[in-house]
């Protein structure tokens, strides 16, 4: 007896959409304060945790196919992938709140190993829901419209979760640390307790949004799920040149955005300074969080629709214009400007492009299967896709591993500062030396990768619009014929 099809109600909808919304905020708690944390705030050693970064993203390639391996043999009466779901995200929720409560007593070689071992946990339990999450849009969804608005929908709850933590935590953080610590507490001391009602706050909204999930999405009795394994990813990518030059291109791009995104806090606490430096610092995310979005909705199709352009042009366009943007910020910062109104320009500039590219490199991938399809003689969809994941990880663990170098060779840390440098703006306490090496760091890395990803793109990608008509006028021809 066939399976009756499930009609999407508004409530599985609104359950999924809250699932995302829980899941990146925990995501980017970790992803863009936990390097901060550990290394400012607990005194950790800036190499040690860029190398712990690095090795968690390592063992991330291994560790995701291996994840989706076990959720598709699973069986159970709730299903393959509620079970994970929820599994995944009652342990994650608990190594979020132990990962940003480490003990204050541990010497910096201690604080490592609790990194290290917090890190790792967090990233595997991670995994084990991030997986079940995205894989079960086809066990309680049609294909077509249907599944491309729920998955639509989900990306843009992601990303208002995403924007939330990324907005307020540092905010929050000050007013909870405030409240909590112990009187006349210095501000490493305040940040620390911050940090901890803030994880577990971002911890306990993720299980409630996952648990709604979990009740409101109801899942077809069985369902195939594809689980390319890693020696299917690099495969595919070996075979299949287009996809090698897009997958490199966006661990460029991403690498240079994410030195930037792990230093701006530094450059807002030690170099623009003042003792609400984290006021200006909220201020500063929320318009490039704003923009980055809007970027996608609207500025992406201004210039696709508007000004018809083709995507080749968009990206290239978009990295100068990158480029350009992060002059403007080294230009700023080393001619002493101290207010922050001139600072949003550069960073509007830079979100804008990231925005775009977000859609733009989509497109690209996409266009990788089609063109693999005519070369191979199958279609690689599911196996390139997943390693867009793996690839944003990996920019992530670079980044980090190249931040942590500079603050280690700068010095920018202040965690063993006295009290009552704690108290007084933290950026007079700072050589200028080193200022100017952080202001070097997350603006002429970035762009050097930046002009060497669209040299790399420009000579290796060669599937331009017309490229791709061609393309698929042969693949239907051929179809055509098959049938």
């Amino acid at each position: 007896m066939a399976e009756e099809k499930m009609k999407l109600t508004g409530s599985a909808k609104l359950g999924y959409g809250l699932g995302a919304v829980g899941k990146d905020m925990v995501y980017m708690l970790s992803a863009s304060y936990v390097f901060y944390y550990f290394q400012d705030i607990m005194g950790a050693s800036a190499i040690v945790i860029g190398i712990i970064s690095m090795i968690a993203r390592v063992f991330d390639a291994f560790n995701d196919p291996i994840m989706g391996a076990i959720v598709a043999k699973t069986k159970t009466r709730w299903g393959k992938f509620r079970p994970w779901l929820l599994i995944g995200t009652i342990t994650n929720a608990v190594i979020l709140v132990a990962m940003f409560m480490a003990p204050p007593t541990l010497d910096a070689g201690g604080i490592g190993v609790y990194a290290a071992v917090t890190y790792i946990l967090w990233g595997v339990t991670y995994t084990m829901m991030d997986i079940p999450y995205w894989s079960m849009i086809p066990a309680f969804t049609e294909g077509g419209k249907e599944r491309e608005g729920l998955t639509t929908l989900a990306r843009s709850c992601a990303g208002v979760g995403s924007a939330l933590v990324s907005i307020f935590t540092m905010m929050v953080v000050h007013a909870l640390g405030t409240k909590f610590a112990a009187e006349n507490a210095g501000a490493y001391e305040i940040e620390r307790v911050g940090f901890k009602y803030v994880a577990i706050g971002v911890a306990i909204l993720f299980i409630i949004f996952i648990v709604i999930t979990c009740l409101t999405v109801k899942e077809k009795s069985s369902v195939d799920m594809e689980s390319p394994t890693v020696g299917e990813m690099f495969k595919s990518l070996i075979s299949n040149d287009q996809a090698m030059t897009v997958v490199l291109t966006i661990v460029m791009i991403n690498t240079a955005l994410y030195v930037t995104s792990n230093l701006i806090i530094y450059f807002f606490k030690y170099d623009l300074g003042g003792t609400s430096w984290y006021n200006n610092y909220t201020v500063f995310n929320m318009v490039g969080g704003a923009t980055q979005i809007l970027s996608m909705m609207v500025l992406y199709p201004l210039l696709r629709n508007g000004l018809k352009l083709n995507n080749i042009k968009i990206f290239i366009y978009g990295a100068i214009a990158s480029v350009i943007g992060y002059f403007v910020l080294l230009g700023l910062a080393t001619f002493g400007v101290n207010s922050l109104a001139p600072f949003l320009v550069p960073g509007v500039i830079i979100m804008a492009v990231s925005g775009v590219n977000n859609v733009v490199v989509t497109v690209f991938l996409a266009n990788t299967v089609d063109y693999g399809e005519l070369k191979n003689g199958h279609r690689d969809e599911s196996v390139i896709f997943s390693m867009q994941t793996f690839v944003v990880k990996l920019a992530s663990g670079v980044a980090i591993l190249v931040s942590s170098i500079a603050l280690q060779v700068f010095s920018l840390s202040n965690s063993d500062a006295t009290e009552a440098e704690q108290s007084m703006d933290l950026s007079l306490a700072v050589p200028e030396a080193s200022k100017m090496g952080l202001r070097l760091v997350m603006t002429l890395i970035p762009i050097a990768v930046l002009i060497f990803a669209v040299l790399w793109f420009k000579k290796r990608y060669i599937l331009t619009d017309e490229k791709i008509e061609e393309i698929t006028a042969e693949l239907d021809s051929k179809k055509a014929k098959m049938n």
